[in-house]
């Protein structure tokens, strides 16, 4: 397998670096099939898991994420900062992603696997640890990891396709969510499908982050270039117009699909009365999200990054918007309505990650630093965050439009679920697309940059 060369001396301009490698490209892609597959089946039935089969109350459960997202707030800048900062002969990232391999796979485990002795406050308490845990883990894999996406290359439009296939990845890996959310709809016991899904899905992801830390390699160059001072590399990230622009359409884009996701099996048992169609809401969500792949990162060499990501979230918005107007037995106009969402949404997916790089290079270019960790951390965090949001709104919506579990639900709660499935989505998408208009860190200025920083390391 072919890996990236880390160069000695210094940048090459995008012009003399060579296109990054297909094979280093898919390697880097390759854990994010295991961590989708985790996030993705947690964000749609957990809270429907502790709620109708471990009965806990939703409120608990949307208290226990709320929670967890307030010690992002501290875990993710900590790793993303110290990943800039740290310095061995595995490079920053690497080592950050071997550390997390193992904890990631017992602590998903223990969600999915409390004793069933427990009484409700002990299964309170176990429910609590398990979620601290597993997305403390998370955080020390996804920081570094997505930090160093963003430099295995320099160049404007690699990058896209080096997120593209990253998606890929993600992509395959929520395909799989869904066949376990299958499973888990039809089991008998779905306490024991469940702790076997857990310890299989746990031991895939760990052995992909260890195969992906082993093969892929870092840039020389940006060792010892971190920021040295967490307030000071925080501070450039709020100081920089592109970053504020770019995280706060993150911010927008990842709520809508925060309260679409968690309250999508209400949506379909309760609204559409057909909990049978979830997997195939789901399986024409992602899979044109994926196929479509190739052509996004065409039409972003054509009509440029920025451009094709506002169409796609306008695609996103019609996606959504229409749900709000189905009723009983429209299952196959939820699922055309699926398929334009995941075609807008999985553009996003891509183009973010690949601006965020952009935009780090302009740091860079202000500040004379590499600080890919502590941009991802902000990207991480506004990421989870987003999610954490849509999942506490998602069970205090349901606790208090007086959702019952596996009952006929009330007109309240019904207009609850399309509320939450249909309008807040229709209006996120909306407003970040407005936003992003705005956007002015193109192609052009990007070589501008990149051609004033390699003369600069020329001259280092």
């Amino acid at each position: 397998m072919s890996r990236a060369q880390p160069v000695p001396t210094h940048a090459p301009s995008p012009d003399e670096e060579e296109r990054l490698p297909l094979g280093t490209a898919v390697v880097f892609g390759l854990p994010t099939l295991g961590t989708s597959f985790m996030l993705l089946l947690l964000m749609i039935y957990f809270l429907k898991f502790s709620t109708d089969v471990l009965l806990l109350a939703p409120a608990v459960m949307a208290t226990l994420f709320g929670l967890s997202r307030i010690w992002d707030a501290v875990s993710d800048p900590l790793i993303g900062y110290v990943s800039d900062r740290t310095r061995s002969r595995w490079g920053r990232r690497r080592p950050w992603m071997l550390l997390s391999a193992l904890p990631i796979a017992c602590f998903f485990w223990m969600l999915w696997s409390p004793p069933s002795g427990l009484g409700s406050l002990g299964l309170t308490f176990w429910m609590g640890v398990g979620v601290f845990g597993f997305f403390t883990s998370v955080t020390a894999f996804y920081v570094p990891h997505q930090a160093l996406g963003a430099e295995l290359s320099i160049r404007y439009h690699d990058r896209t396709r080096i997120f593209g296939l990253r998606y890929l990845g993600v992509g395959l890996g929520m395909a799989c969510a869904m066949g376990a959310v299958g499973l888990l709809d039809e089991a008998s016991d779905p306490r024991a499908t469940a702790f076997a899904i857990a310890g299989i899905a746990g031991l895939t992801t760990a052995l992909l982050i260890l195969f992906a830390a082993s093969r892929l390699s870092e840039r020389r160059e940006h060792l010892g270039r971190g920021a040295t001072s967490p307030f000071a590399a925080f501070a450039d990230v709020g100081n920089n117009p592109h970053a504020r622009r770019l995280l706060f359409v993150l911010l927008i884009q990842s709520l809508g699909f925060a309260m679409l996701a968690p309250m999508a099996p209400y949506y379909v048992e309760y609204v559409i009365g057909a909990s049978g169609l979830l997997v195939r809401f789901f399986a024409f969500y992602f899979v044109p999200a994926m196929l479509l792949i190739p052509l996004w990162i065409f039409l972003s060499r054509r009509f440029g990054k920025r451009n094709v990501w506002v169409f796609a979230l306008c695609l996103t918005a019609l996606g959504s918007g229409s749900l709000f107007f189905l009723g009983e037995g429209d299952g196959a106009w939820l699922c055309l309505a699926a398929v334009v969402m995941g075609a807008g949404t999985g553009c996003g997916q891509i183009m973010g990650p690949s601006a965020n790089a952009d935009v780090i290079d302009y740091d860079e270019y202000r500040t004379g630093q590499r600080k890919e960790g502590a941009y991802s951390a902000v990207w991480s965090f506004i990421s989870k965050a987003a999610g954490g949001i849509g999942f506490m709104v998602g069970g205090f919506a349901l606790e208090l439009s007086g959702y019952a579990p596996n009952v006929e639900q009330s007109q309240t709660t019904k207009l609850a679920l399309r509320a939450m499935m249909a309008l807040l989505p229709f209006a996120c998408a909306l407003l970040a697309a407005l936003s992003l208009m705005r956007f002015r860190l193109t192609e052009a200025e990007h070589t501008r940059i990149r051609l004033e920083l390699d003369r600069r390391n020329a001259g280092r």
